[in-house]
């Protein structure tokens, strides 16, 4: 019998309702990726060059610290992972986390939030970051999604 995860990050609070929303479909376990250092309003204003999440943006190859790890990733075979899209691809703290675990034979299907921005080139930055793994291409939703919305997403992905 296939478990699925649903883990995520969220910045302001709009990823964590639609990951909420979707683990309600896949009825999975539910995973907040918390950085180990959280992010401020000014660490996150994307108008700043020097904000943390501007630099952090800037140099592709860092890896924030992430709080906590899961100890049982072995158990999973599909991940949904959620974000925010920044600078049109997912936040570098994604390839932290992806990058903590043997991913080999696991289905990765990326979910994001954004206010405009598409899903970009987000899996060009994260097929190195899980090896071994099926990524599959990911969709963008809007803070309201619904339900209903999500759970024919889900059965697209199958």
């Amino acid at each position: 019998m296939s478990k699925s995860l649903v883990a995520y990050f969220s910045a302001s609070g709009v990823t964590k309702k639609v990951a909420e929303k979707l683990n309600e479909v896949v009825q999975g376990d539910l995973f907040e990726i918390v950085p180990e250092q959280p992010y401020t309003n000014d660490d996150l204003n994307w108008n700043n060059p020097k904000s943390r999440s501007s630099v952090e943006m800037e140099d592709k190859a860092f890896r924030p610290a992430i709080k906590e790890k899961i100890s049982n990733m072995g158990e999973y075979d599909t991940i949904y992972l959620g974000f925010p899209i920044w600078w049109y691809i997912a936040p570098t703290i994604i390839n932290t986390f992806l990058e903590q675990y043997d991913l080999k034979d696991k289905t990765i299907i990326p979910f994001a939030t954004s206010g405009m921005s598409g899903m970009g080139k987000t899996n060009d930055y994260l097929e190195n970051s899980c090896k071994g793994a099926r990524l599959m291409k990911g969709q963008r939703f809007p803070e309201n999604v619904s339900v209903a919305e999500l759970s024919n997403w889900v059965k697209k992905m199958k």
